[in-house]
């Protein structure tokens, strides 16, 4: 059985072939992701999913004439066909180009493939040497005069070359001239991405008013750390055509990412085609396996509005008029808390967590909801969760058809309860769908707001008491227009 008691590689000296190391200013650029397992604490390893774009400098030890180089390092999960290198001043032309997929918990040896090694024992004791022909079963090795073997119970492996655990990349150029040359290696990868994280804490008093955080919860379980990049997040939603493309997936949670410099000042904001761009003032360090956050912008109090909202049914329309007894029936409900805000800013989409101080003055959570992309001076509304002390019953109370004076009126009332030590104000949404001409023929209160689909009313509701509201509608239709 194949087991491998103790693995270490040793990289003794330079490679004997050409190499490519990389060099400083790596730049990436992350888009949008709320893939859970890119985010979750998980079991650790490396996820399938986010989108970056990665633009690294290297330098290029060349020979002249054609020869092959391999550039290492890369991150697990790449766009095959959409790396590229860009050789400046011409230097070498690209012939071809392999890319040699991370082989998992055999990514360090699969890396050592077509190179000279030296395979250990568990007293050091030599057992094979030469070329590595493959590392996966078992290692083959091909020794100088031509014998392979297959090792499959070995201690240590030990190399004279480089050796990484993500994918590399091996190209065929043909160099005019030899010396060193500067190129940059752009590519897509997974195993990155960012998304909006917000924190609202609700001020005393009785208009809401709460604290407002907003920061960028950036993911890296791609395979490979980035020291020192400049970074750039994209808030908005690319159209992704290949499925086989990175997709927009033990996690340690980072503080805020370390600066390389001392400019502490916020992302500055632009536009890109029909999304917009955060580029960070600092480079930053994003380590395998980690959950960082940096800020979006300043931490600031906004004005916001708290309802607490009973809706019964929706705003679909049918084909026809709906003159059935059974349709749109009276019933219970749950009173739920919605919370609103107006953007000081356009804020990308993510997840916003609602506190609240307890009678003790302990901020506590009282909700969390998703925002969706948000232009500056427009409204996100989130749900909080449902009002434990407000409920609401809702009944039918007259009905009747005119099917010759082609009529239907309906009344409703909506009882609220209120168990609770201070009043309430609920705000009830009824929309009447039976048909597209309606109109209120009488209500309890006067509706706050009016539309095609929605009639809405603000009741109060006393502390520890009930409130009562009573409306009634009349449908018509034509006589082209046939019920149903």
């Amino acid at each position: 059985m194949f087991r491998i008691r103790t693995l270490a590689l040793a990289c003794i000296a330079a490679t004997t072939t050409a190499t490519a190391a990389p060099a400083d200013h790596t730049e990436l650029t992350l888009y949008r992701s709320d893939d859970a397992a890119l985010f979750g604490t998980g079991d650790g390893g490396n996820v399938q999913a986010g989108y970056a774009v990665a633009r690294e400098p290297r330098q290029l030890d060349l020979k002249s004439g054609v020869q092959d180089l391999s550039i290492g390092g890369l991150p697990l999960f790449l766009d095959t066909e959409a790396l590229s290198l860009f050789v400046e001043g011409d230097a070498a032309k690209v012939l071809s180009q392999r890319l040699r997929l991370g082989q998992g918990q055999n990514a360090a040896l699969g890396s050592l493939v077509g190179q000279s090694i030296e395979v250990l024992g568990n007293n050091a004791q030599p057992l094979a040497s030469g070329t590595l022909l493959r590392a996966g079963n078992g290692l083959l090795v091909r020794d100088a005069a031509g014998n392979t073997s297959l090792i499959r119970d070995y201690a240590a492996v030990r190399a004279r070359g480089n050796f990484n655990t993500g994918s590399s990349l091996e190209l065929r150029v043909d160099a005019a001239r030899a010396g060193t040359a500067k190129a940059m290696l752009s590519y897509p990868t997974s195993g990155l991405g960012w998304r909006a994280a917000y924190i609202g804490t609700l001020l005393p008093g009785a208009s809401c008013k709460m604290q407002f955080e907003s920061r960028a919860s950036i993911a890296n379980r791609s395979g490979r750390d980035w020291s020192g990049v400049q970074l750039k997040l994209i808030a908005g939603e690319p159209h992704f055509a290949k499925a086989s493309a990175p997709h927009p997936v033990m996690m340690a949670y980072a503080a805020a990412p370390r600066a390389k410099g001392a400019n502490a000042d916020l992302p500055e904001q632009s536009t890109l085609a029909d999304y917009r761009v955060y580029n960070l003032p600092a480079a930053v360090d994003l380590p395998d396996g980690s959950v960082s956050q940096v800020p979006l912008y300043a931490t600031r109090t906004i004005d916001c509005e708290r309802t607490a909202l009973y809706e019964a049914g929706g705003s679909w329309l049918p084909p026809h008029p709906m003159i059935g007894r059974d349709f749109n029936q009276g019933s219970g409900g749950e009173v739920i808390s919605t919370l609103r805000l107006h953007a000081f800013d356009s804020l990308p989409a993510g997840y916003l967590r609602v506190m609240s101080a307890d009678r003790d003055g302990t901020p506590q959570f009282i909700g969390e909801g998703r925002i969706n992309d948000t232009p500056k001076n427009s409204d996100a509304t989130i749900t909080l969760g449902t009002a434990f002390d407000l409920r609401a019953e809702r009944e039918r109370t007259a009905f009747n058809v005119d099917k010759a004076g082609r009529t239907l009126n309906e009344t409703f009332r909506i009882n609220l309860s209120n168990a609770s030590d201070s009043a309430r104000i609920v705000t009830v949404r009824e929309h009447p769908n039976r048909w597209r001409q309606w109109t209120l023929v009488s209500s309890s209160s006067k509706p706050s707001q009016q539309k095609p689909d929605l009639l809405e009313f603000r009741i109060e509701v006393p502390a520890g008491g009930k409130a009562t509201l009573d409306y009634a509608v009349r449908y018509e239709w034509t006589a082209d227009e046939q019920p149903q």
